[in-house]
């Protein structure tokens, strides 16, 4: 587990924002390689599979057969091998449902590697003063506007010698909130429907054909709607509820707050949360656990 921080939360904080943050225990790497590999994948994840470029990184889920989440998806390509970057957390479910569904076809799936998060706009010049290149070891990613790249095979020292800085859980989940991530397990689940947790747009293809879990979300997209939304919460005063407080909305409780940090660019204590769909952005709430209370603004994503 990554450590809270490394002994200065505000400048870890700043040079996510500014230079280049290195952070572990965040996403793992799952290799699939072989001739069918392309097909079973497209078959099952949400995104469109068939023809992706070498190199390319696209935004993909794993469902379940009845359409709610399994797993937040990064996938690319190198020829036959598909790289496939999730939350740490989810990786062993990742390898499960693959593997449930490997019948008579030509691939293997590899076991979970730990990756490394390279974050802030100077990431691509650390990785040039650490000899390293796009690649299936180098994933290039985002983390809302903020540049990204998954690094696997790769020591944190490594990193840092090339001109990053350690970061430590604090400072990535303000950076994380602010730009509307959910993690699987904590602020999304098996009972979160995609269009819920806001990631449809850049994770599911509505012209591909058939995959695991598209009945649901198709169905939604074109005639219904879904009663929670993943929302930004920005705390009116200097306090931090723990995580699973309930958000109220007067007397009727809409919602919990799932994730929580501190903000300096927002300039407040920030969270997320699933909150029903009545409660608007710019809506105020309050936000009540043991021992304690406060205020917040409902805020949609991303905060900043």
């Amino acid at each position: 587990m990554t450590a809270d921080s490394f002994g200065d939360v505000t400048g870890e904080y700043e040079v996510l924002h500014q230079s280049a943050g290195v952070i572990g225990g965040q996403h793992a790497l799952v290799r699939v390689v072989g001739p069918d590999t392309e097909s079973f994948l497209d078959s099952l994840l949400s995104q469109d599979l068939v023809g992706l470029a070498d190199g390319a990184v696209v935004r993909s889920l794993l469902l379940g057969p009845r359409g709610k989440l399994r797993a937040l998806l990064w996938v690319a390509r190198f020829g036959d091998e598909f790289m496939i970057v999730t939350d740490r957390e989810s990786a062993p479910s990742v390898i499960e449902d693959l593997t449930r569904f490997k019948l008579r076809v030509d691939l293997t799936i590899g076991e979970a590697e730990p990756t490394l998060d390279l974050v802030g706009p100077g990431s691509s010049g650390v990785l040039e003063a650490a000899g390293l290149v796009v690649g299936p070891a180098v994933l290039p990613g985002s983390l809302g506007r903020l540049e990204r790249f998954f690094v696997a095979g790769t020591d944190v020292d490594q990193l840092v010698e090339a001109g990053s800085r350690r970061v430590g859980r604090l400072a990535y989940t303000a950076a994380r909130v602010e730009m509307g991530e959910p993690v699987m397990g904590q602020d999304v689940d098996e009972s979160t429907i995609p269009q819920e947790a806001g990631v449809v747009p850049d994770a599911v293809s509505f012209s591909k054909g058939c995959y695991l879990g598209q009945e649901l979300v198709a169905r939604i997209d074109s005639r219904g709607h879904v009663n929670r939304h993943l929302r930004g919460l920005v705390l009116t005063e200097n306090s931090l509820p723990p995580s699973g407080a309930s958000v109220m909305a007067g007397p009727k409780s809409v919602g919990s707050i799932t994730s929580v940090s501190e903000s300096l660019l927002v300039g407040a204590p920030v969270g997320l949360g699933l909150i029903r769909r009545e409660v608007e952005p710019g809506t105020e709430v309050e936000i009540h656990w043991e021992g304690g209370a406060a205020t917040a603004m409902v805020r949609a994503l991303p905060l900043i």
